[in-house]
């Protein structure tokens, strides 16, 4: 069961607004990095369904995060399924991310009080995704739409909350041009978390790296 209701995830995006988005095959990879961003000012992390055995990782990293992240809420991404959103959720997942919307993924998060953040990459999608229960919805991928789609958007439809992935960096250039065309919060993955960073295990270094991200938000 999700250890934070659906208002608390979403407050916890709206007060730090930067989700990171990892996938790291070994267990203590991952709770290494999850405790750097926390200490980073994180408060709501992606955890990316990707290699096999990733629901088994996610789930010794959710026990580790309820102990050293108190405030920390553990989700999922790349979910295109109803039968992967219920696992993850089993195992802890405080909300759902997909690449995609399924409305059938919308139900049973829905079912379960979890958020569940689908990608889109048009107007319609999102407002279908709004229809069926999304707070918040994904532009996906954002370098390719880009920080014109989301201020194109909002002018229409002001009440959107939109996290944008893919295309977003650490840097105060990027980071404001999303935020001033109107993002609510930003996904961020390989460009906070450098492969060689990583290997190297230099977990200050990813620290830093969310704290200046936040600051920049």
């Amino acid at each position: 069961m999700a250890k934070f209701n659906k208002l608390q995830v979403l407050n916890r995006m709206e007060e730090a607004p930067m989700v990171p988005v990892f996938y790291h095959k070994d267990v203590e990879t991952a709770k290494k990095v999850v405790k750097a961003c926390y200490e980073g000012g994180v408060r709501a992390f992606e955890f990316t369904n990707r290699g096999d055995f990733a629901h088994e990782v996610f789930a010794e990293v959710v026990k580790y995060a309820a102990k050293e992240c108190p405030e920390m809420a553990m989700g999922v991404g790349s979910v295109v399924d109803p039968a992967t959103a219920s696992l993850y959720m089993q195992l802890g997942a405080c909300f759902v991310v997909g690449p995609l919307f399924n409305p059938e993924v919308a139900k049973i998060c829905n079912r379960r009080q979890v958020p569940y953040i689908p990608g889109c990459g048009s107007v319609s999608e999102i407002g279908f995704a709004q229809e069926a229960g999304c707070e918040v919805c994904k532009v996906f991928p954002g370098d390719v739409l880009g920080p014109k789609f989301v201020k194109g958007l909002l002018a229409p439809m002001p009440w959107s909350k939109l996290m944008v992935t893919g295309g977003v960096e650490p840097t105060q250039e990027n980071i404001t041009a999303w935020f001033k065309a109107g993002v609510a919060c930003v996904g961020m993955g390989s460009k906070l978390f450098p492969k060689d960073k990583v290997e190297a295990q230099d977990w200050d270094f990813i620290t830093s790296k969310c704290k200046e991200a936040l600051s920049y938000i």
